[in-house]
């Protein structure tokens, strides 16, 4: 369905990343996976996508708190596989604290990270989407860009300003054969999300188990964590040809978690 096409996915050696990632080469993009890093692990990732699914690869290592960094991501993945046809801004940290007490500078890392990188490299992407009137910018949300939760200002601050940027994204492009949408996923049990129980689990004083049911899925009314699996299939329906009038949306995968 995507042969041909070249897909940039950030934040993309482990987790949701990485299941979009693969998920996009399985249907023949050509993918270019990235993180801060630059590791050993990181290189076999994409030679084994490369193998698996016999599409080209690249692994870009690019910090995606450093808009240069960000921008030159762009300009390096098109350089390296032609111009950028699918753009996945994924890259996401997190930090849990009372607003009082929040480090500045975890602040300013998780706007930069969460927000401002999407910002960035879908600026560098743009115009060779318009060149080839056909592009699918894809921002990894989250039910927090839609719905807030105490001690994750930054994170809920970025994600909503994520769903806001993905909005004037699509109206600004609607004419031009590219969309952008958010998926808004729920509790998915990523590197990301171990993180996040082990700072519950220190901010409300309970074990792991009754953090994860207690605090974590409690307004996640299935009481089930969602699959990476699940988000990348719903990316991949995005980049089809079948949601071509779907954009400026946010697309909730969250176990019924937004609609209480």
């Amino acid at each position: 369905m995507l042969k041909g096409k070249t897909a940039i996915v950030t934040g993309s050696n482990s987790g949701i990343g990485l299941g979009v990632a693969e998920a996009l080469a399985r249907e023949g993009a050509n993918v270019v996976l990235n993180s801060f890093t630059e590791t050993a692990a990181d290189r076999a990732l994409v030679k084994r996508l490369a193998d698996e699914h016999q599409v080209k690869t690249r692994y870009i290592q690019a910090d995606m708190s450093k808009s240069a960094e960000c921008r030159a991501l762009v300009t390096q993945a098109a350089d390296a596989l032609g111009s950028i046809s699918i753009l996945v801004n994924n890259a996401g940290i997190q930090h849990v604290a009372r607003v009082e007490e929040f480090p500045i500078e975890k602040w300013d890392q998780i706007i930069a990270v969460n927000l401002s990188s999407a910002f960035h490299t879908t600026a560098a992407a743009i115009p060779g989407m318009r060149a080839a009137k056909w592009g699918r910018v894809i921002n990894i949300a989250s039910a927090h860009g839609l719905t807030a939760s105490p001690f994750k200002s930054a994170y809920v601050a970025a994600k909503h300003g994520v769903v806001g940027f993905t909005k004037t994204v699509a109206l600004e492009l609607a004419e031009e054969g590219i969309t952008c949408n958010a998926i808004c996923p729920g509790y998915v049990l990523t590197p990301l999300v171990e993180g996040q129980i082990a700072d519950q689990m220190k901010v409300h004083k309970l074990p792991r188990e009754r953090v994860i049911k207690e605090v974590m899925l409690e307004r996640q009314p299935t009481r089930e964590f969602v699959r990476i699996e699940d988000v990348a299939a719903l990316a991949v329906f995005l980049c089809s040809d079948a949601a071509a009038q779907i954009t400026g949306t946010t697309q909730s995968i969250d176990g019924g978690w937004t609609a209480l």
